[in-house]
């Protein structure tokens, strides 16, 4: 693994914090300031011909970068400024009429896809069933499976779930709906930069996901990928002037849509974060994702294994196959801890029913993840945590 080390020199952060935290927010690559400022450049330069220059095309040239990592068709993927938008475009492709009106989700969704899901089958007389995971860490996959029946329309469903870092059983999912009729929409946000993805082979309806995380490409570069052969057949209601064939015919309504991945698209791109996600992306391709994963997998055990020798609980699954890239490490009065490792420079992060979250990446050292531990103890030993109490998140 010490090849990956040398990519440390690409991220001039690194020398001032223990980075441990790439599971909500990539470290920034110092390419990433440059790209900022070439935009700035562009825009002052070239003004509206920018637009004609580079940045009409950008959604489709960044979404087929993105796709090359998940073995997307070019043209697949529209690039959305985040998820829950990407979602809700999903969404709006259909009317949710009865007898097929059923979301099915597990209870260990991310909450902003939960609350849209809620809201808008509410709203349009579908309903939502939400699979129980008992023990807080494993999807129950049989139970998930036998609510997947001929009465739902879509499954939205995490590649990792962002608590536990279990990755899900998405083959099972996706066959059982596709046996049913119903559509699967799988979100690979925690999973796409750390663990290798190949939507072709999943045969996925389809997917979302973003930048921000483990592809080190910060807010407001997120994605929409859509099956092929599903494309041509999708309308939805959720769209904008991007959307239609002849944007700049400006023509009135009825929408004339777009063939590709910009018919999925609505309003002006996010073009400021269209540049500054490449050099992450770049970085991703030139390490090659199963590199990542392998130092990945010995990261986590590493954590797994001092955890468990000073018998602290860990939220995260025991089979290496079926974990990804973050250990939560579960203690008494975790948020103040997580606060006090953050205000030592030990970045990291707390959920509520899962501990501190420590999500090594590929430039993270197995000295880090020592002194990560040794912080906590130190912490603990001191009662250093106990000026942080009462406080309701991570202040960093």
């Amino acid at each position: 693994m010490a090849d990956l080390l040398s990519y440390r020199r690409h991220f001039d952060s690194l020398s001032r914090c223990c980075y441990l935290i790439s599971n909500s927010l990539g470290a920034m690559p110092n390419a990433a300031r440059s790209a900022a400022a070439a935009y700035a450049d562009q825009w002052a330069a070239r003004g509206v011909r920018a637009w004609h220059d580079e940045w009409w095309e950008l959604p489709r040239t960044v979404g087929d970068h993105i796709g090359a990592f998940m073995h997307a068709a070019p043209d697949t993927v529209a690039m959305q400024p985040n998820v829950t938008t990407a979602e809700a475009v999903i969404l709006s492709c259909f009317d949710f009429a009865a007898p097929r009106n059923k979301i099915v989700m597990v209870d260990m969704e991310f909450p902003s896809i939960k609350y849209l899901c809620q809201e808008w089958a509410a709203a349009r007389g579908g309903r939502v069933e939400i699979v129980p995971c008992p023990d807080g860490v494993t999807v129950p996959t049989e139970r998930l499976l036998e609510a997947i029946d001929e009465a739902t329309l879509l499954v939205p469903i995490s590649h990792v779930l962002f608590r536990s870092s279990f990755i899900i059983d998405a083959p099972a999912v996706i066959e059982k709906a596709h046996r049913v009729g119903a559509r699967v929409v799988l979100d690979v946000y925690q999973s796409l930069g750390s663990i290798p993805v190949d939507l072709g082979a999943l045969d996925a309806d389809f997917a979302v996901g973003g930048c921000l995380k483990w592809l080190c490409g910060g807010p407001g570069a997120a994605f929409l990928y859509v099956r092929p052969d599903l494309i041509g057949s999708l309308r939805p209601s959720f769209t904008g002037w991007l959307a239609h064939d002849a944007p700049f015919a400006f023509e009135p309504p009825p929408i004339r849509r777009a063939a590709g991945s910009y018919r999925f698209l609505n309003g002006t791109p996010v073009i400021p974060a269209l540049y500054t996600c490449r050099p992450g992306l770049d970085l991703v391709s030139e390490i090659g994702i199963e590199r990542i994963r392998a130092h990945s997998q010995a990261m986590t055990a590493r954590l797994l294994e001092l955890a468990r020798l000073r018998g602290w609980k860990t939220t995260a699954p025991e089979d290496p196959a079926r974990r990804a890239g973050t250990v939560a490490i579960d203690l008494d009065h975790g948020l103040a801890i997580a606060t006090e490792l953050n205000a030592r420079s030990f970045l990291c992060d707390y959920r509520p029913r899962a501990g501190i979250r420590l999500s090594p990446h590929f430039y993270n050292t197995e000295r880090e993840i020592e002194d990560v531990i040794a912080a906590i103890e130190t912490i603990i030993a001191e009662g250093a945590y106990r000026k942080h109490l009462g406080e309701d998140r991570v202040v960093t």
